[in-house]
């Protein structure tokens, strides 16, 4: 029988730890690679390719152009409180490009304005069931 100095646990540990050791020194010969690595040279004449680009501004001054007719303003939403002429009481919403166009609006129905308010867009709340 042969005696055996070195047990097989103490070999196991050697062979991991000579695995480890290895691992980590290829992991740090790449990592220099990578981390050390400098970008290759472009020539400058390939970095960038100027376009041809040529504006036509004389196409701005074409029948088309000219013809074309500007979008009408939005109307908002406003909620009013009235007095009608015999002095009952009329609340609705009425729909105008700004506050004074909504006043004379009503004006010219023969209502006098007590309260006008815009009326907010959307919701408070945008979980809240409907």
């Amino acid at each position: 029988m042969a005696i055996v100095f070195i047990s097989p646990k103490q070999r196991q540990k050697t062979f991991f730890l000579g695995i480890t050791a290895a691992s980590l020194l290829i992991l740090i010969i790449v990592s220099l690679f990578v981390f050390f690595a400098k970008p290759k040279e472009v020539q400058p004449e390939f970095a960038f390719n100027r376009p041809k680009v040529s504006i036509n501004v004389n196409a701005l001054n074409s029948n088309e152009i000219k013809s074309l007719e500007p979008f009408p303003e939005i109307e908002i939403e406003f909620a009013y409180e009235a007095l009608t002429i015999d002095r009952r009481r009329v609340a609705g919403s009425i729909w105008a490009i700004s506050e004074k166009e909504a006043i004379k609006a009503l004006e010219e129905m023969k209502l006098f304005v007590s309260k006008i308010e815009e009326v907010g867009i959307g919701r408070d709340n945008p979980f809240q069931m409907y």
